[in-house]
Protein backbone atom coordinates (compact mmCIF):
# COMPACT_ATOMS: atom_id res chain seq x y z
CA UNK A 1 0.00 0.00 0.00
CA UNK A 2 1.30 3.17 -0.75
CA UNK A 3 0.33 6.77 -2.22
CA UNK A 4 -1.36 9.67 0.04
CA UNK A 5 -3.76 10.16 2.70
CA UNK A 6 -5.63 13.71 3.19
CA UNK A 7 -6.17 13.58 6.76
CA UNK A 8 -8.45 16.15 9.17
CA UNK A 9 -6.50 16.40 11.77
CA UNK A 10 -8.04 16.56 14.86
CA UNK A 11 -7.56 18.94 17.71
CA UNK A 12 -5.34 17.73 20.49
CA UNK A 13 -2.98 15.42 18.48
CA UNK A 14 0.31 16.34 17.17
CA UNK A 15 1.33 15.63 13.64
CA UNK A 16 3.64 12.80 15.11
CA UNK A 17 0.89 11.24 17.16
CA UNK A 18 -1.44 11.46 13.58
CA UNK A 19 1.36 9.24 11.88
CA UNK A 20 1.33 7.12 14.44
CA UNK A 21 -2.25 5.79 14.20
CA UNK A 22 -2.39 5.34 10.87
CA UNK A 23 0.64 3.82 11.00
CA UNK A 24 -1.49 1.66 13.12
CA UNK A 25 -4.56 1.64 11.38
CA UNK A 26 -3.12 0.85 8.18
CA UNK A 27 -0.07 -1.57 9.86
CA UNK A 28 2.44 -0.23 8.28
CA UNK A 29 5.89 1.28 9.29
CA UNK A 30 6.96 3.93 6.41
CA UNK A 31 4.73 6.80 7.37
CA UNK A 32 5.25 10.11 7.25
CA UNK A 33 3.60 13.47 7.32
CA UNK A 34 3.67 17.11 5.46
CA UNK A 35 3.90 20.34 6.97
CA UNK A 36 3.34 20.31 11.06
CA UNK A 37 0.47 21.66 12.31
CA UNK A 38 0.59 22.30 15.89
CA UNK A 39 -1.43 20.14 18.37
CA UNK A 40 -4.55 22.38 19.16
CA UNK A 41 -5.01 23.20 15.13
CA UNK A 42 -7.45 21.30 13.00
CA UNK A 43 -7.37 20.59 9.29
CA UNK A 44 -5.73 18.88 6.54
CA UNK A 45 -2.15 17.15 7.19
CA UNK A 46 -1.26 15.06 3.98
CA UNK A 47 0.08 12.20 5.12
CA UNK A 48 2.40 9.50 2.86
CA UNK A 49 2.02 6.20 2.93
CA UNK A 50 4.85 3.78 1.07
CA UNK A 51 7.31 4.78 -1.49
CA UNK A 52 5.25 8.14 -1.59
CA UNK A 53 7.51 9.24 1.65
CA UNK A 54 10.02 10.19 -0.86
CA UNK A 55 7.97 12.45 -2.39
CA UNK A 56 7.34 14.61 0.22
CA UNK A 57 10.18 16.86 -0.75
CA UNK A 58 8.18 17.60 -3.81
CA UNK A 59 4.97 19.02 -2.70
CA UNK A 60 3.65 22.53 -3.49
CA UNK A 61 4.65 24.84 -1.01
CA UNK A 62 1.67 26.75 -0.64
CA UNK A 63 -0.90 26.46 2.36
CA UNK A 64 -4.26 28.43 3.69
CA UNK A 65 -5.38 28.92 6.86
CA UNK A 66 -8.77 29.43 8.64
CA UNK A 67 -7.48 31.71 12.22
CA UNK A 68 -9.92 33.31 14.83
CA UNK A 69 -7.39 36.54 16.44
CA UNK A 70 -8.75 37.57 19.83
CA UNK A 71 -7.41 41.08 20.81
CA UNK A 72 -6.93 42.56 24.05
CA UNK A 73 -5.21 38.91 24.96
CA UNK A 74 -1.50 37.95 24.77
CA UNK A 75 0.02 35.15 26.17
CA UNK A 76 3.23 33.60 25.73
CA UNK A 77 2.90 31.23 23.17
CA UNK A 78 0.83 33.53 20.90
CA UNK A 79 -2.29 31.61 20.95
CA UNK A 80 -4.76 30.71 23.90
CA UNK A 81 -3.05 27.56 24.84
CA UNK A 82 -0.35 29.96 27.20
CA UNK A 83 0.39 31.70 30.32
CA UNK A 84 -1.46 34.48 29.54
CA UNK A 85 0.30 38.16 30.13
CA UNK A 86 -1.98 40.46 29.42
CA UNK A 87 -6.19 40.68 29.48
CA UNK A 88 -7.20 44.01 28.89
CA UNK A 89 -10.81 44.90 27.37
CA UNK A 90 -10.39 46.81 24.11
CA UNK A 91 -13.85 47.45 23.14
CA UNK A 92 -13.12 50.62 21.39
CA UNK A 93 -11.78 48.44 18.72
CA UNK A 94 -13.01 48.64 15.37
CA UNK A 95 -12.95 46.79 12.28
CA UNK A 96 -11.80 49.47 10.52
CA UNK A 97 -8.83 49.53 12.01
CA UNK A 98 -7.94 45.88 11.03
CA UNK A 99 -8.68 46.46 7.23
CA UNK A 100 -6.34 49.23 7.52
CA UNK A 101 -3.64 46.82 9.22
CA UNK A 102 -3.90 43.82 7.39
CA UNK A 103 -1.73 45.30 4.32
CA UNK A 104 1.31 45.19 6.05
CA UNK A 105 1.24 41.15 6.43
CA UNK A 106 0.65 40.76 2.56
CA UNK A 107 3.48 40.37 0.60
CA UNK A 108 7.21 39.68 1.41
CA UNK A 109 7.27 39.98 5.00
CA UNK A 110 10.02 39.79 8.34
CA UNK A 111 8.52 37.51 11.07
CA UNK A 112 10.02 36.68 14.53
CA UNK A 113 8.51 32.66 14.80
CA UNK A 114 6.65 32.11 18.73
CA UNK A 115 8.83 31.78 21.37
CA UNK A 116 6.71 27.75 21.55
CA UNK A 117 8.04 26.54 18.28
CA UNK A 118 9.51 23.67 16.86
CA UNK A 119 12.33 25.72 15.34
CA UNK A 120 15.75 24.87 16.61
CA UNK A 121 18.77 28.01 17.83
CA UNK A 122 22.12 26.09 18.56
CA UNK A 123 20.61 22.73 18.19
CA UNK A 124 17.50 22.77 20.46
CA UNK A 125 13.56 23.62 19.56
CA UNK A 126 12.17 26.47 20.87
CA UNK A 127 9.90 24.80 22.61
CA UNK A 128 12.26 23.16 25.14
CA UNK A 129 14.35 26.54 25.74
CA UNK A 130 11.13 28.07 26.72
CA UNK A 131 10.04 25.40 28.95
CA UNK A 132 13.29 25.55 30.44
CA UNK A 133 12.86 29.31 31.22
CA UNK A 134 15.73 30.22 28.85
CA UNK A 135 15.62 33.64 26.92
CA UNK A 136 17.14 32.93 23.41
CA UNK A 137 17.02 35.85 20.63
CA UNK A 138 14.50 34.05 18.20
CA UNK A 139 16.07 34.84 14.58
CA UNK A 140 13.45 36.76 12.45
CA UNK A 141 12.46 34.98 9.10
CA UNK A 142 11.39 36.40 5.75
CA UNK A 143 7.99 34.31 4.47
CA UNK A 144 5.25 35.35 2.36
CA UNK A 145 1.46 35.95 2.53
CA UNK A 146 -0.46 35.64 -0.38
CA UNK A 147 -3.68 37.10 0.23
CA UNK A 148 -5.20 37.58 3.60
CA UNK A 149 -9.41 38.18 3.48
CA UNK A 150 -11.57 38.86 6.65
CA UNK A 151 -14.49 36.27 7.01
CA UNK A 152 -16.17 37.69 9.92
CA UNK A 153 -16.00 40.40 12.77
CA UNK A 154 -17.26 39.90 16.17
CA UNK A 155 -17.17 43.20 18.40
CA UNK A 156 -16.78 43.29 21.77
CA UNK A 157 -14.70 44.14 24.94
CA UNK A 158 -12.63 41.41 23.62
CA UNK A 159 -13.32 41.37 19.88
CA UNK A 160 -12.58 38.33 17.50
CA UNK A 161 -11.92 38.83 13.71
CA UNK A 162 -11.82 35.62 11.73
CA UNK A 163 -8.95 35.36 8.53
CA UNK A 164 -8.34 33.82 5.65
CA UNK A 165 -4.77 33.61 5.08
CA UNK A 166 -2.87 32.31 2.16
CA UNK A 167 0.71 31.64 2.13
CA UNK A 168 3.71 30.16 1.65
CA UNK A 169 5.42 27.75 3.80
CA UNK A 170 7.22 28.22 7.08
CA UNK A 171 4.55 31.08 7.93
CA UNK A 172 3.16 31.27 11.60
CA UNK A 173 -0.31 32.59 11.82
CA UNK A 174 0.32 32.54 15.59
CA UNK A 175 2.80 34.81 14.92
CA UNK A 176 0.51 37.06 12.37
CA UNK A 177 -1.90 37.24 15.29
CA UNK A 178 0.55 38.71 18.02
CA UNK A 179 1.90 41.28 15.31
CA UNK A 180 -1.47 42.25 14.05
CA UNK A 181 -2.33 43.13 18.28
CA UNK A 182 0.74 44.68 18.71
CA UNK A 183 -0.04 47.27 15.82
CA UNK A 184 -3.17 48.35 16.63
CA UNK A 185 -1.88 48.44 19.73
CA UNK A 186 -4.26 46.37 21.47
CA UNK A 187 -2.53 42.19 21.92
CA UNK A 188 -3.40 39.85 20.14
CA UNK A 189 -3.62 35.81 20.26
CA UNK A 190 -4.49 33.30 18.30
CA UNK A 191 -7.66 31.94 19.46
CA UNK A 192 -8.75 29.14 16.24
CA UNK A 193 -6.77 27.89 13.63
CA UNK A 194 -7.74 25.24 10.86
CA UNK A 195 -5.49 24.67 7.85
CA UNK A 196 -8.19 24.41 5.14
CA UNK A 197 -5.04 23.64 1.69
CA UNK A 198 -1.51 22.20 2.29
CA UNK A 199 0.86 20.68 -0.71
CA UNK A 200 -1.90 20.61 -3.08
CA UNK A 201 -4.53 19.10 -0.26
CA UNK A 202 -8.06 20.89 0.27
CA UNK A 203 -10.27 20.75 3.41
CA UNK A 204 -13.05 19.91 1.48
CA UNK A 205 -11.32 16.47 0.29
CA UNK A 206 -10.35 15.67 3.31
CA UNK A 207 -10.64 12.56 5.57
CA UNK A 208 -11.13 12.34 9.45
CA UNK A 209 -9.80 9.38 11.40
CA UNK A 210 -13.31 7.87 11.72
CA UNK A 211 -14.05 8.19 8.14
CA UNK A 212 -11.14 6.31 7.69
CA UNK A 213 -11.37 4.07 10.70
CA UNK A 214 -15.15 3.21 8.52
CA UNK A 215 -13.54 2.94 4.92
CA UNK A 216 -11.45 0.40 6.56
CA UNK A 217 -14.14 -1.74 7.88
CA UNK A 218 -15.97 -1.26 4.95
CA UNK A 219 -13.36 -2.53 3.03
CA UNK A 220 -13.61 0.68 0.89
CA UNK A 221 -10.61 2.76 2.12
CA UNK A 222 -7.81 3.43 -0.83
CA UNK A 223 -4.83 5.95 -0.78
CA UNK A 224 -4.56 8.71 -3.20
CA UNK A 225 -2.39 7.80 -5.97
CA UNK A 226 1.40 9.83 -5.93
CA UNK A 227 0.75 11.59 -9.09
CA UNK A 228 -2.08 13.63 -8.00
CA UNK A 229 0.15 15.68 -5.09
CA UNK A 230 2.36 16.04 -7.79
CA UNK A 231 0.89 17.71 -10.35
CA UNK A 232 1.95 20.92 -9.80
CA UNK A 233 5.12 19.47 -12.09
CA UNK A 234 5.71 19.07 -15.32
CA UNK A 235 6.12 15.64 -17.03
CA UNK A 236 8.31 13.96 -19.48
CA UNK A 237 7.71 10.29 -20.99
CA UNK A 238 10.13 8.21 -21.95
CA UNK A 239 10.47 4.92 -23.99
CA UNK A 240 11.29 1.84 -23.14
CA UNK A 241 14.96 2.03 -23.21
CA UNK A 242 15.44 4.83 -21.66
CA UNK A 243 12.70 3.86 -18.95
CA UNK A 244 14.92 1.32 -18.35
CA UNK A 245 18.06 3.13 -18.54
CA UNK A 246 16.78 6.01 -16.08
CA UNK A 247 15.09 3.18 -13.80
CA UNK A 248 18.33 2.04 -13.40
CA UNK A 249 19.92 5.41 -12.31
CA UNK A 250 21.46 6.76 -15.83
CA UNK A 251 21.29 10.08 -16.69
CA UNK A 252 19.64 11.11 -20.25
CA UNK A 253 21.02 13.02 -22.66
CA UNK A 254 18.39 15.48 -24.02
CA UNK A 255 19.73 18.41 -26.91
CA UNK A 256 19.09 22.07 -25.87
CA UNK A 257 16.21 23.05 -28.16
CA UNK A 258 15.70 26.73 -27.45
CA UNK A 259 15.83 29.15 -24.73
CA UNK A 260 12.67 27.89 -22.77
CA UNK A 261 13.60 24.46 -22.43
CA UNK A 262 17.28 25.75 -21.53
CA UNK A 263 15.53 27.82 -18.55
CA UNK A 264 13.76 24.58 -17.48
CA UNK A 265 17.45 23.24 -15.87
CA UNK A 266 17.29 22.79 -11.92
CA UNK A 267 13.55 22.17 -12.49
CA UNK A 268 11.74 18.79 -10.80
CA UNK A 269 9.98 16.39 -13.48
CA UNK A 270 7.43 13.77 -13.58
CA UNK A 271 8.81 11.22 -15.72
CA UNK A 272 6.32 7.88 -16.70
CA UNK A 273 6.90 5.42 -19.78
CA UNK A 274 4.44 5.72 -22.88
CA UNK A 275 1.85 3.45 -21.18
CA UNK A 276 1.08 5.97 -18.36
CA UNK A 277 3.32 4.37 -15.71
CA UNK A 278 4.31 6.48 -13.01
CA UNK A 279 8.55 6.45 -12.71
CA UNK A 280 9.84 9.41 -10.43
CA UNK A 281 11.08 12.29 -10.40
CA UNK A 282 13.91 13.67 -12.50
CA UNK A 283 15.32 16.60 -12.69
CA UNK A 284 17.42 18.12 -16.06
CA UNK A 285 20.99 19.46 -15.33
CA UNK A 286 22.48 21.11 -17.90
CA UNK A 287 25.99 20.49 -19.27
CA UNK A 288 27.91 22.41 -22.04
CA UNK A 289 25.84 21.07 -24.96
CA UNK A 290 23.25 18.85 -23.68
CA UNK A 291 20.13 19.01 -20.52
CA UNK A 292 20.48 15.49 -18.94
CA UNK A 293 17.62 14.28 -17.06
CA UNK A 294 19.01 12.71 -13.83
CA UNK A 295 16.92 10.81 -11.69
CA UNK A 296 16.04 11.86 -8.46
CA UNK A 297 13.63 9.95 -6.79
CA UNK A 298 13.23 6.13 -8.63
CA UNK A 299 9.17 4.42 -7.48
CA UNK A 300 9.11 1.94 -9.95
CA UNK A 301 11.68 -1.06 -11.03
CA UNK A 302 12.19 -1.30 -14.85
CA UNK A 303 10.99 -5.42 -14.41
CA UNK A 304 7.47 -3.75 -13.59
CA UNK A 305 6.69 -2.79 -16.73
CA UNK A 306 7.57 -3.09 -20.70
CA UNK A 307 4.84 -0.78 -22.58
CA UNK A 308 6.60 0.38 -25.66
CA UNK A 309 3.52 2.10 -27.34
CA UNK A 310 2.19 5.47 -27.13
CA UNK A 311 -0.76 6.52 -26.12
CA UNK A 312 -3.80 8.56 -25.16
CA UNK A 313 -1.60 9.34 -22.21
CA UNK A 314 1.12 10.91 -24.10
CA UNK A 315 -1.64 13.36 -25.58
CA UNK A 316 -3.84 14.40 -22.25
CA UNK A 317 -0.34 15.55 -20.93
CA UNK A 318 0.28 17.17 -25.00
CA UNK A 319 3.95 15.66 -24.84
CA UNK A 320 5.98 13.87 -27.26
CA UNK A 321 7.90 10.66 -26.91
CA UNK A 322 11.60 11.65 -25.57
CA UNK A 323 14.30 9.79 -27.03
Amino acid sequence: MEGFLNLNKPSGMTSHDCVAKVRKLLRLRRVGHGGTLDPVATGVLPIAVGKATRLLQFLPSQKAYRGTVRFGVITTTDDLEGEIVQHLSVPELMLSHIEAALPNFLGKIEQVPPSYSAIQVQGKRLYDLARQGKTVEVPTRIVEVFNIEILDWRPGDFPEVDLAIACGTGTYIRAIARDLGAILNTGGSLAALTRTESSGFSEKNSLTFAEVENQLQENKFSLLSMEIALAHLPAIALVAENAKKWCQGQRLTYQIKGEIEAKKTEHHFRVYNLGGQFLGIGQLIKSKENLLLAPQVVISNYSSFGVDEESNFTEKLGLKPRP
